[in-house]
This record gives C-alpha cells, sequence and structure tokens, in this order.
C-alpha cells in the first residue's frame, strides 16, 4: 500500500455560485439580440469549433456533459439525437419547440427576446451533430414581437454566411432555419401534436411508436428539443462538457433558468446551477412580499404538484423533487402567499387545461369539463357533499389513459390541492372562496400604496 496519500482533483473551474449566468449573460447587454453583439461576445465561435469535429463526435460530447431536456422530460440530450436511424439518403429534420405555453412558465419568451443567436447556433451545431440540413423554429403565434425577432436574427445568420448553401469549411454543408408561427394552442407544445401543426394539419397528439426520431416531421427521422435545451449546446461545445459537468448535482448537470413569479418580492428569471434550493431562490428573489407569509408554491409549473413551506430545502434537480411527491419539469417557481385560496388557483388552472384540451381522447374531454365544473360550484360556495371525492374520481379515470399528458397535467394539480387544502375545497359545500380570502388582499400591487 503506497504511503503517498491520493489526492483530490480540482475543479478548475471553481466551485459554481449561486447564480450561473450562461445564458442570460447577454440580456443586459446593449442591443443584445443583435449579431454584431452577440459575436462580440464570443458568439458563433462554438459552431466553428463544431465544424472540425464529426457528427458521432458533437453527440459523444453531449452524452459526456449529461445535458438534459430542458422542456419538462429532463431526457438526456445527446441519447436523443444519438437515436437517429443511420442515414438513408433522405431528409433528416430538427424541430424546435418554442411552444411556450404553460401557466407559470415563462423563460423562453424573454430568452429569445433577449439572445436569440445563441438557439440559432445551437440549431446550426445539432444539425451538423445528426446530419441534418433543416430546422424548425415551432413558435406560439401570440407572441409577433418574439416572431419578428427570430426572422430578424435568422436573416442576419443567412446575411453573415453563417447559415446557408455551402457553409463549412469544405463550403459543401447546408443549413437551413424556418421561424414558423403556430395558431395558438397549448396542445402543441406536446411534439407529436407539434409535429403535426407543422405539416399543416390539426394539432393534436399521435400514438407512439412510431416515435419522432424514427418516424417524425413528413414522416422523417426528426430532433425535437426544446428551446433553452438547443440554446445550451453552444456552451458545452465551447467550454467542454467538463465545464458543463462542474455544475449541477449528480443526477442533472449544467446551468437552468428558474421562472419565479407570484408574491415574492423581486419576480423574474434566475439563472443558477441545477441543484439550488427553493429557499436560496426565495432569497436571492427578496422573499415574500413584505407582510405575508408562504403558503404553496409550484416547482415546475401549473402541471406540477404544489410543494408548501416544508419543501422549501429540497435540492431543485430533477430527482430530489420527484422523490419530494413533484416533478422539476420547467421549474416553473409560482409562488403564494396565505391571502391566495388554493380552491380558486386550482379552479384557474382547470379552466386552462379543459379550453386547451384537444378533445381527442374522450378521458381528458369529458374529464377536464367535469373538474371545471365542480371546481367552480366549490369556488361559489355551492359545493354539494361529495364534491372533492368526486373530483378525485375523475382525475384517476383521467389518469394515463390519454394519448398524451394533458389530461394527467389537468388531473395532478386537483389532487395536489386536495391532498394539502382538503378543508378549503370542503369550505366550498357552504361558502364561496372569495369570502374566506377576498380577492383584493390577493394581487401583487394592492399593497404598494400603503
Amino acid at each position: 500500500m503506497s504511503d503517498v496519500a491520493e489526492e483530490t482533483p480540482v475543479n478548475p473551474y471553481g466551485a459554481p455560485g449561486k447564480l450561473a449566468p450562461v445564458l442570460s449573460d447577454m440580456w443586459d447587454k446593449d442591443k443584445s439580440w443583435k449579431l454584431e453583439t452577440y459575436r462580440n461576445n464570443g458568439g458563433y465561435e462554438a459552431l466553428e469549433k463544431a465544424w472540425s469535429y464529426e457528427g458521432d463526435e458533437i453527440i459523444n460530447i453531449m452524452k459526456d456533459a449529461g445535458l438534459v431536456g430542458r422542456g419538462g422530460a429532463g431526457f438526456p440530450t445527446g441519447l436523443k439525437w444519438s437515436f437517429l436511424p443511420p442515414h438513408d439518403g433522405g431528409p433528416r429534420y430538427l424541430v424546435v419547440n418554442a411552444d411556450e405555453s404553460e401557466p407559470g412558465t415563462c423563460k423562453d419568451i424573454p430568452h429569445l427576446m433577449a439572445n436569440p443567436h445563441v438557439l440559432i447556433e445551437g440549431m446550426a451545431i445539432c444539425l451538423k451533430a445528426v446530419g441534418g440540413h433543416h430546422g424548425f423554429i415551432y413558435l406560439r403565434g401570440e407572441v409577433v414581437h418574439v416572431y419578428r425577432r427570430l426572422l430578424a436574427a435568422v436573416r442576419e445568420a443567412y446575411e453573415a454566411g453563417l447559415i446557408g448553401k455551402g457553409r463549412g469549411p469544405q463550403g459543401d454543408y447546408d443549413i437551413d432555419i424556418t421561424v414558423h408561427a403556430g395558431a395558438g394552442a397549448y396542445i402543441c407544445g406536446e411534439e407529436t401534436a407539434l409535429l403535426s401543426a407543422l405539416e399543416g394539419y390539426r394539432g393534436q397528439p399521435r400514438l407512439k411508436p412510431p416515435f419522432p426520431a424514427a418516424e417524425g416531421l413528413y414522416a422523417r427521422p426528426t430532433v425535437i428539443n426544446n428551446v433553452e435545451t438547443i440554446s445550451s449546446v453552444p456552451g458545452v461545445i465551447k467550454n467542454g462538457a467538463d465545464w458543463f459537468k462542474a455544475m449541477g448535482t449528480e443526477s442533472a448537470n449544467g446551468h437552468v433558468i428558474y421562472s419565479l413569479s407570484g408574491h415574492v418580492k423581486n419576480p423574474g428569471q434566475y439563472e443558477a446551477p441545477i441543484g439550488i434550493t427553493a429557499r436560496e431562490l426565495f432569497d436571492l428573489a427578496g422573499g415574500i412580499r413584505p407582510g405575508h407569509k408562504l403558503k404553496f408554491w409550484t416547482p415546475g409549473g401549473s402541471s406540477t404538484p404544489i410543494f408548501t413551506e416544508d419543501e422549501l430545502d429540497v435540492v431543485m434537480d430533477y430527482n430530489s423533487v420527484k422523490e419530494a411527491g413533484s416533478m422539476l419539469a420547467t421549474r416553473a417557481i409560482q409562488v403564494f402567499d396565505e391571502t391566495v385560496s388554493v380552491v380558486r388557483v386550482v379552479t384557474r388552472w382547470a379552466d386552462f387545461y379543459q379550453h386547451e384540451s384537444c378533445g381527442k381522447c374522450s378521458p381528458c374531454r369529458e374529464g377536464t369539463y367535469w373538474l371545471r365544473q365542480i371546481l367552480h360550484r366549490l369556488e361559489a360556495g355551492k359545493g354539494q357533499p361529495g364534491d372533492v371525492d368526486m373530483l378525485l374520481n375523475i382525475t384517476k379515470n383521467i389518469g394515463a389513459n390519454t394519448f398524451c399528458a394533458l389530461g394527467a397535467a389537468a388531473a395532478t394539480p386537483v389532487n395536489a390541492g386536495i391532498a394539502r387544502f382538503r378543508d378549503e375545497f370542503e369550505a366550498g359545500y357552504t361558502t364561496p372562496a372569495w369570502e374566506l380570502f377576498p380577492y383584493e388582499k390577493t394581487p401583487r400591487f394592492a399593497e404598494e400604496g400603503e
């Protein structure tokens, strides 16, 4: 046995800080969305580097880095890219899901407004990696300002010769990018419904298999990733997998954007290493608005089970949040203080999911309708004995009996709300929610002048 003690490997990048401004680092630059600003801050250096790699090498770098999807599912990105079948001479596509619309989820839209070129660079690298030549950005049609900014950024990239025909060191690689504005349907955030809409059909989910990697857009092999996922690719290629792995936890690496909204003093976007706690994020946001205390919060948007102050110290990574009983998803943290009726909040979420159900599946189409009817009855104080149990029965019947996850997303907040605050729901048998929790107490601006 050696007398020399083994040295502990030193992290050459140093310990990550509370915040990790990578994607958001340029957001406060003058005209941050312009190509000139992006290139002056190291933009497109990763693409230049990527041209020297073979496609499989880029995929292996992504696997080594441990980048997982930032759109909610947390699936390993490099592994997803590797699922595409061997080349057969036909086209292969990349589709970027920019159809951000779930209540509370608000990270991709400000990111695209502030720094669209990092997405374009990431798309070019991904296309090089998978042997594709055409990428699509599927954007919500309502955000016209973002649509115009993306179109302008793509045009700048074409004019600068960064994408287009005959790119790369040998001048033999074509990269085309199309920005497509959808008609505004939450269901099109589901990847197969998105593909149907992009092809000009009604946006409804498809049965899987076949999976998009085998038969996606126009029945060709397709990679589908979220805006933040593809935007994270240039940093990995430019700085290396070890740089990315220096941030995060054992279950997930890197930096992510946490969106805080609601009753915190300073709501906004906080880019931090995966693994920060909610308590630390709340502190960074200035805490709960003065004079109030936390009641409940969502770790990943309206489709994730709610937490209370008991979970403030849960590590905000995929495994830890799951073990605590919820999902990290899109890291859309909605914060509610003691002035808020859980029944009212869950009812508004139910309104959304019922409105956005595409109607293809009977359990979702009918189930979301009845969830909404009963919840409105309870909110108005006109509930009937047994309504709470009926809600639970309906959510059980929706369950996993649908083509996509929208039905489960509608059922989840109802189940979680009742599990945590059943007494408030049962109070709806006799008392309206607005009497227990007056409207005027809830808005953030109501007390600003006092």
